[in-house]
């Protein structure tokens, strides 16, 4: 499934892509989508692909199409403190997401039945922890994973606010999946009508991850940060009037060139071939001219833009305090 936007030429420009197609309608699910590439999800070898509106499969690793995932990020309608439940978590890259948006004091928990996507998923988060900028821009609610069958869940687990299911689910398992829902919450799945075939291999229990109180090192870390960017945001606006904004970024001007074609009927039959005009390859040539007289005009001053800085980091690490406690407020992230 997917195909309904064109395919952008980075993570920025899908982005720009599925706003444009009304996917994307709030500020939140915008805010989380930029902050995540979805190439990082990738295999290196598929990444050509990343951002193009299209599901990807590979043995047991599976992502569905952006217009899928920004579309059902808004209809979970998510918010700060919540508690989210992924059946069928997969690469963790909703969960991801998802989690940017539910802040410290979320609960993120997702079921995926393939062992091997669970530990890709682990190695991916751990990637974005450690490397990405985004990551510091956020209060993350960081996603734990267990393996299983999301039809075999303990009774005995707690109820999630937002509850989301990729795959089909039968019309017999419907109140199976509402009964994961607290009162109140979301429930986002794909309902079919097809009969359910029994498994006859041997159920397991599926114990979800319990609901974690966090130390207070860790909340203390939270509210330290939490100060730090406020001041931050309060120098920003003394010095520029405003707050922090994006630069804009310039989109390149897309032409498409109109070649004519002569058709020739000749015995019964039909050649076509393309003959030349002097004057089309004047108008060719003068066009090429133009666009790159418009390029040099609306080109930055600089070839590459300076990378965006990171003022948290740059704010602790010049805090008069010891480097390993700098070091715990940073997570220990290597960039």
């Amino acid at each position: 499934m997917g195909g309904a936007v064109s395919a952008g030429e980075d993570n920025d420009e899908l982005i720009d892509n599925l706003k444009e197609a009304q996917y994307i309608r709030t500020e939140l699910v915008e805010q989380a989508f930029r902050a995540i590439d979805r190439a990082d999800y990738y295999l290196e070898e598929f990444k050509d692909n990343a951002y193009k509106d299209l599901a990807w499969k590979h043995g047991n690793i599976h992502l569905s199409a952006p217009c899928i995932y920004s579309e059902v990020m808004e209809a979970l309608d998510l918010q700060p403190g919540l508690s989210f439940l992924n059946l069928g978590s997969g690469t963790g890259y909703l969960s991801s997401m998802v989690g940017l948006i539910l802040g410290p004091f979320g609960v993120n928990h997702g079921v995926e039945l393939h062992s091997d996507v669970i530990e890709y998923a682990k190695q991916k988060l751990d990637f974005f922890i450690k490397t990405s900028d985004s990551f510091d821009k956020f209060e993350f609610c960081e996603p734990s994973f267990v393996t299983g069958n999301c039809l075999e869940i303990s009774p005995d687990c707690t109820q999630y606010d937002r509850v989301y299911c990729g795959a089909g689910v039968q019309k017999e398992h419907e109140d199976y999946m509402k009964n994961l829902l607290k009162v109140g919450g979301i429930l986002v799945m794909p309902l079919e009508e097809k009969p359910n075939h029994a498994d006859s291999g041997k159920s397991r229990l599926v114990h979800l991850p319990p609901v974690a109180v966090r130390s207070l090192q860790d909340l203390a870390r939270i509210a330290i940060r939490g100060t730090i960017k406020k001041i931050i945001h309060q120098e920003t606006i003394s010095k520029n009037g405003n707050g922090l904004k994006n630069p804009p970024r310039f989109k390149r001007r897309r032409v498409r060139r109109r070649r004519m074609e002569t058709i020739v009927f000749l015995d019964k039959e039909v050649f076509a071939s393309r003959i030349s005009n002097p004057s089309d390859d004047n108008n060719n040539s003068d066009e090429m001219e133009d666009e790159r007289r418009e390029e040099e005009e609306t080109k930055p001053s600089e070839l590459k833009p300076d990378p965006p800085v990171n003022f948290l980091r740059e704010k602790v690490l010049s805090l008069p305090l010891p480097d390993p406690l700098k070091y715990y407020l940073l997570y220990y992230r290597e960039k």
